[in-house]
């Protein structure tokens, strides 16, 4: 398995576990151990192994953007994965997502809904595992991933980008293989009905009593 320079801190954080209803972050850095997205959300339930959470509509976020304030689609592809950037303050739009980030896996599984509640698709979010600190999860953005509808018909997205990626040095060669790889192990999972696409968390919603979650300050000077 390719190696990066990101390890959780102490044997505690590898460790550590969040209780239903607290706050979680799930942030995204890069292999050189910059800090990218960090999106806040609601813990469901946690076994050290399993996280599963909520990052609910209107929730206040981390992104980063250019210098001049472009957004990754907003870049031609040979600059999306390469250049200063900076952090800016924005919201989760749209509808809330349930979210199952694996502490051992490639992947994480995101559920979407419309905006009455009925199930949409799942996302598999591929991404780089670095373990937890004192306030979530850590991961690295795999760039590729993979939809899932309810039929369990699936696509990969943005494919084309990681090629760009890698020539960019955002990944090594390796990683995009290990990516591509859990992609596929996901989809076997999806084509055979398996969970995490079995229908569980098909029917969820999150609690209507749940205030949306912080986004710390500290994670915007840097």
């Amino acid at each position: 398995m390719p190696t990066t320079n990101l390890e959780p801190r102490t044997e505690l954080e590898r460790n550590r576990t969040f209780f239903p209803g607290s706050d979680v972050l799930y942030s995204f850095w890069r292999l050189d151990g910059s800090l990218g997205t960090v999106h806040p959300g609601r813990v469901v339930g946690d076994d050290g192994d399993q996280l599963l959470c909520w990052v609910l509509a209107g929730t206040p976020i981390r992104t980063t953007t250019s210098p001049d304030g472009r957004g990754p689609r907003d870049m031609p592809l040979d600059e999306r994965f390469s250049g200063p950037r900076v952090p800016r303050r924005s919201t989760w739009r749209g509808t809330s997502t349930l979210r199952l980030v694996y502490e051992h896996h490639w992947s994480s599984v995101w559920w979407f809904f419309d905006a009455d509640g009925t199930f949409q698709n799942w996302y598999v979010n591929l991404e780089v595992p670095l373990g937890r600190d004192e306030a979530g999860v850590r991961r690295v953005d795999g760039v590729l991933d993979v939809e899932v509808l309810p039929d369990g018909t699936w696509s990969w997205k943005d494919e084309h980008e990681l090629p760009a990626a890698v020539a960019a040095g955002r990944f090594e060669r390796q990683h995009a293989e290990e990516l591509r790889a859990e992609g596929e192990r996901m989809i076997k999972l999806a084509e055979d009905g398996r969970f995490p696409f079995d229908g569980t968390y098909c029917d969820s919603a999150p609690d209507p009593r749940w205030a949306l979650p912080e986004l710390p300050e500290s994670v915007l000077r840097f």
